[in-house]
């Protein structure tokens, strides 16, 4: 029997949501359905709403700093959901993934360094590279039946002594792709050789479907860790993401201080109180919460993939090996990304992420969030339909 009721619609308009109250800022329509912004309609779980609760009750909220028991929820988290150990003086906390990405460039470039990355990708990479005025080099991923493949031929081949760090998203977002342990050594054992970093955005790593297996990057071998930042959150796993709370797992300690001294600098070294809370009681209690969160979500996933096959035959769409992010390939319908756009906002009213966000390989895909109420992923099906079919 499940502890959570996962088909319970709440209501999130007018909650301040990006992903429900932005829609005419970022799409110019305010009457769309959202289903873009990689975040869940689903509560999180209850241990975490009463640890938060218990401490607004206190009703004093000062400084506070990140407790040990908190730095061994992270640990025991980490070796038992993915057979990793960490050590506890590894962690440096942040706000989020992203500000972490620009910590971890703008600590280990100089300005006008290259930085690699795998397209296409979560979009926050390009504009990390960009704002930091570092150069971008891409190798565009390989797309066969649905799953994404490095080309690790034309990777070495892009690499030059300008390049100085890769961004690996890992799982994939948006492709959703699962990178075997195989890929990511073969991988590793490149940025070894040219003395490349690695910083592993792995937010999506608790989120991995049956039958597939996340493997951290750092995880592989001591050479792989000495040269990586890994990037995780609860934010994602748990649905609070507003509470801004992450990690930067660097096992080097010459990194590990080059990173913590950019937050210094940055006056960055705090985190928000609840952020604090609610990632102790996310890593400690969440399995729970996770385990049902994961089987509703592979329900949704089944039923989206078979409404697309059977609806909308032009259309190709592959289940996932990870997240909650269905990556549809349009491109058979032969429309621009103009034309999408207008289709599905005009004449299906449904907002999602369109695949050229996500570098020029993404163009013609469009990526749909089902972590929803299944009432709600049966309008956004029915929507795309009308817009598509």
């Amino acid at each position: 029997m499940s502890t959570y009721n996962f088909d319970q619609i709440i209501k999130r308009t007018g909650t301040s949501s990006v992903k429900w109250d932005e829609t005419t800022s970022v799409f110019g329509y305010g009457d769309v359905l959202p289903m873009w912004v990689a975040d869940m309609d689903f509560q999180c779980p209850n241990e975490v709403t009463a640890a938060i609760r218990e401490k607004a009750e206190h009703g004093v909220y000062g400084y506070t700093s990140v407790p040990l028991s908190n730095r061994e929820s992270v640990q025991s988290w980490l070796k038992k959901r993915h057979k990793w150990n960490v050590e506890k003086d590894w962690l440096s906390y942040i706000s989020g993934v992203v500000p972490a990405l620009s910590a971890a460039i703008q600590s280990l470039t100089e300005q006008n360094d290259k930085v690699i990355l795998f397209s296409p990708v979560y979009y926050p990479f390009f504009d990390m590279i960009k704002w930091n005025e570092r150069k971008l080099v891409t190798s565009p991923l390989h797309y066969e039946n649905g799953r994404y493949y490095m080309d690790l031929d034309h990777f070495e081949s892009m690499i030059d002594e300008d390049v100085k760090l890769l961004l690996l998203c890992n799982p994939h977002n948006p492709g959703g792709t699962v990178w075997s342990k195989e890929e990511l050594k073969q991988l590793g054992d490149i940025c070894v050789r040219h003395n490349i970093k690695v910083v592993a955005d792995e937010i999506h790593g608790d989120h991995v479907l049956k039958g597939h297996s996340y493997t951290p990057f750092a995880s592989i071998s001591e050479e792989f860790a000495q040269l990586s930042v890994t990037c995780i959150a609860p934010t994602k796993t748990f649905n609070i993401a507003g509470l801004q709370a992450a990690v930067m797992i660097i096992p080097n300690k010459e990194i590990r201080e080059s990173v913590n001294l950019f937050q210094m600098k940055q006056g960055t070294i705090m985190l928000n109180t609840f952020g604090i809370i609610a990632m102790e009681a996310a890593y400690r209690y969440g399995d729970t919460w996770l385990g049902e969160v994961l089987e509703y979500i592979e329900k949704n996933m089944e039923i989206a993939i078979s409404f697309i096959d059977s609806e909308l035959p032009e259309l190709r769409v592959a289940k996932p090996e990870g997240t909650y992010l269905l990556w549809i390939d349009c491109r058979a319908l032969k429309l621009t990304d103009g034309q999408l756009k207008e289709r599905l906002l005009q004449k299906g009213k449904l907002a999602l992420d369109f695949g050229k966000k996500f570098g020029n390989e993404g163009d013609g895909f469009i990526r749909m969030n089902v972590a929803c109420p299944k009432e709600i992923l049966l309008d956004g099906l029915a929507r795309l339909k009308q817009a598509l079919a």
